[in-house]
């Protein structure tokens, strides 16, 4: 039975695994072989059966294998041999190498034992005979020897040549110090010739002994090089005071002179000691400074402050010049980083005449200007001591703005206002050019002698007579818009009193409107300039205390009255021609002509006015646009009120009206380059509002010429014209058509049935809108306005 399922799984397995024709004739190319296996007819039992043909060839083979595990278990035996033989002989000869090395390290310690030993002796004896050129060879060595004997420290023998190491060390460290003690005496200005060769030595060893022995042999050289400035320059010395500083930047250059010629080569280079003599000496000279300051403060003046300072830093460059800043360790002198170049055109760093008139004064002409101080690690190293001070300045500059502002107000009273200006662009007032000249010069000035609180302390001054200016030059010399107000006033800019005779501004006074607004705007621009030199210029922690936004705003308020005022004059100006026209008799008029005569007379206004303020305005372009923007916004309201105040009217006089009007609406299109050779395109926003307001007054007048009957075809035509309309509006309309109140309910009440229905939430806004303010509540209003602008003024 189990034959029978191994015979069918046989027969399955060759169903599965038999392959196409094909498929063998195309493995059989790709991968050839002569293996019996890998024939496509491969039969196993046949296979074994050939190979094992009797039981007898399957006996042999099985102990053909026996007799091959037994070869390999003998070969494996031999190696086994073979590699215990290996290790006893490599065991002799490690042992043979161990010995070697132990042998040679013991004398390789014995040999620096040797010379530890004697190197020792010799020290000691070098030392006592002063030998220092052999002992800085020999020293070095013999630490490098006893280096190797760090590990045998506990044999007594060691330890004991290492501590005479160490004896010998201080012994040399004492001796040394003893020996520049002797050479240069702390008591007493008397100094030997010149240097020894066995001080230079001395200082070759000091370089191998503890660092603490070469810092003290600087610190008492460096204290009896200045021990004469300290003498020469006490504090109850006249050299010492500010007016003769540059005394001492003369001492120190010569002792710097002095000490190439007779120490130069005796101190190693790399110790930098003319550079720690400089350093040490300002140092000095920055604590005797202060001292002496705090002491005599009242006697501090502007002039020899600068003096002072302009001197010292002079110095400081020249120390930039000579020496790297190698061993500058005050923590309070760093290197500042380079600020990135500015494309302000406002400033360039620049020397004042002040700082030019004091460097060259006293033929001072080997002393170098002033560095920048973020390339020069010497800056401030002196200086920083007249900070403290810099409120004098300060105060001086305080003093001289207002001097400034003074004059300024003095010249333009002698001078009076601007002559007319013939030429295209306005003027703008020469004070404004030299007050931003003088802060040019205060600016630079100071960020050269300090960037910290005393460029804040400058910023302000600097907001405070931009005030001034702004109020005592500019809104101080606005023409008055009344003879009988003592000066300019808000409600005179804002209140517009119907039959008021105003006082039409000369051309003198219009031209000096134009040139103070163009030097408002151009003060406005240069502020903002200055603001951000002004950051610049002061430390990275300061920036956020440097802000001239409300001096800003102020010029900006002055450029607003003086477009204000423009518009005023000129609106003025056209009042009696509305105030004839609401006055005329429109319902007599009989035949339609030529324009009006009050169209003419608005059209001369016009044509008088503005070309001179579009000369002299030239310069700024956006606030020519900003005037005809406002006085559009001003005439065409008022236009229309004088417009409803023409009633009753008649078919023909509607007509002139719109004719009228029409007339009007061209001449202020045309308002922009009205009267100029060069016709430019107006702006789009002006245009706009032009078009909108004159519109609205042409359809007023296209519904009262129409007829009102039948009603319901009058009030949807008013409807359809008038997109803003209303039954405050409407009325006006029945009134100038002269129709009684008893006909015109009907036609309101019809109104109120046709006219769409509001927004929700709109209908109250809507209610509101019908009813005119009461004069309480006009006045409260304009009061509240006044109070506004004046604060902002």
């Amino acid at each position: 039975m189990m034959e029978e399922e191994e015979l069918e799984f046989v027969e399955e397995l060759e169903a599965v695994l038999q392959l196409t024709p094909e498929v063998q004739l195309a493995i059989e190319q790709v991968f050839p072989s002569q293996d019996p296996l890998d024939r496509a007819d491969f039969n196993a039992v046949e296979y074994i059966n050939t190979l094992f043909p009797t039981e007898q060839a399957l006996e042999e083979a099985q102990k053909a294998i026996q007799q091959l595990f037994g070869k390999i278990k003998d070969i494996k035996d031999k190696a086994e041999k073979s590699e215990q033989m290996v290790k006893e002989i490599t065991r002799d000869i490690k042992q043979l190498d161990h010995a070697k090395r132990h042998l040679t390290t013991s004398i390789t310690t014995l040999n620096h034992l040797h010379m530890l030993a004697g190197g020792v002796d010799s020290l000691e004896a070098m030392t006592r005979r002063r030998q220092y050129g052999e002992v800085a060879n020999l020293l070095q060595g013999v630490m490098n020897v006893l280096e190797h004997f760090h590990k045998y420290m506990g044999i007594p023998q060691i330890r004991q040549l290492s501590e005479r190491v160490k004896a010998a060390q201080t012994e040399l460290g004492q001796q040394i110090l003893a020996d520049f003690e002797e050479a240069f005496p702390s008591q007493g200005t008397k100094r030997p010739g010149g240097p020894s060769n066995v001080l230079r030595d001395a200082c070759l060893v000091a370089n191998i002994l503890d660092p603490r022995i070469k810092q003290e042999i600087i610190k008492k050289f460096i204290k009896q090089h200045l021990s004469e400035y300290l003498v020469l320059f006490q504090e109850n010395q006249d050299v010492a005071w500010l007016d003769k500083i540059d005394r001492r930047y003369a001492w120190i250059k010569r002792q710097l002179v002095d000490y190439e010629e007779k120490y130069g080569r005796m101190f190693p280079r790399e110790w930098c000691m003319a550079e720690r003599i400089a350093v040490e000496f300002c140092h000095v000279t920055r604590a005797e400074l202060a001292k002496i300051m705090r002491t005599r403060a009242k006697e501090i003046e502007v002039k020899l402050l600068l003096f002072a300072i302009q001197r010292t830093t002079n110095f400081e460059g020249f120390l930039a010049k000579r020496f790297s800043g190698c061993t500058l360790t005050d923590g309070t002198l760093k290197k500042l980083e380079s600020p990135p170049p500015s494309t302000n055109p406002f400033l360039e760093d620049e020397p004042t005449p002040e700082m030019e008139e004091l460097a060259t004064e006293k033929g001072d002409l080997d002393q170098p200007k002033k560095p920048k101080a973020p390339d020069n690690p010497f800056h401030g190293i002196v200086s920083k001591c007249f900070e403290p001070h810099l409120y004098v300045y300060i105060e001086s500059q305080d003093k001289n703005l207002g001097e400034l502002i003074d004059r300024f107000v003095a010249d333009f009273k002698a001078q009076g206002p601007p002559k007319p200006n013939t030429d295209e662009g306005g003027a703008v007032l020469p004070s404004c050019a030299d007050l931003f000249v003088y802060y040019k010069k205060c600016m630079v000035q100071c960020s050269q002698l300090s960037t910290g609180e005393p460029m804040i302390a400058l910023t302000t001054i600097f907001q405070k007579y931009l005030r001034e200016y702004a109020w005592k030059i500019l809104s101080g010399n606005l023409p008055k818009t009344t003879t009988s107000s003592g000066g300019l006033t808000i409600s005179s800019l804002l209140k517009e009193k119907e039959g008021s005779e105003v006082a039409k501004f000369t051309l003198e006074e219009l031209c000096l409107i134009c040139n103070i607004l163009s030097t408002a705007e151009y003060c406005l621009a240069t502020t903002q300039q200055l603001e951000e030199k002004l950051k610049e210029k002061v430390d990275v922690s300061l920036i956020e205390q440097i802000n001239l936004t409300g001096e800003m705003d102020t010029f900006s308020t002055v450029i607003s009255s003086s477009i204000q005022l423009l518009v005023q004059d000129l609106d003025a100006a056209c009042d009696p021609a509305l105030t004839a026209m609401s006055k005329m008799q429109w319902q007599n008029v009989e035949h339609v002509g030529d324009q009006s005569p009050y169209v003419t007379s608005v059209i001369l206004h016009i044509k008088q006015n503005v070309p001179i303020i579009r000369d002299n305005l030239a310069s700024t372009r956006k606030y020519f646009t900003q005037f005809c923007v406002k006085f559009a916004n001003s005439f065409i309201p008022k236009f229309i009120t004088h417009l409803f105040k023409c009633k009753p009217i008649s078919m023909v006089g509607a007509e002139q009206l719109l004719l009228d009007t029409h007339s009007l609406k061209m001449v202020l299109l045309d308002l922009p380059s009205i009267g100029s050779q060069v016709v430019r395109k107006a702006p789009a926003s002006y245009t706009k509002i032009v078009v909108k307001g004159m519109t609205r007054a042409e359809m007023i007048l296209k519904v009262v010429m129409a007829p009102h009957e039948p009603l319901v075809v009058f009030v949807d035509n008013y409807i359809k014209l008038l997109t803003d309309c209303n039954a405050e509006t409407f009325q006006k309309i029945l009134d100038m058509k002269g129709l009684k109140r008893s006909e015109q309910s009907s036609m309101l009440e019809l109104l109120r049935q046709r006219l769409p229905a509001p927004p929700s939430g709109a209908e109250s806004s809507g209610s509101l809108s019908l009813t005119a303010p009461t004069p309480e509540q006009e006045s409260s209003r304009i009061r509240k306005l006044e109070k506004l602008i004046k604060k902002r003024l």
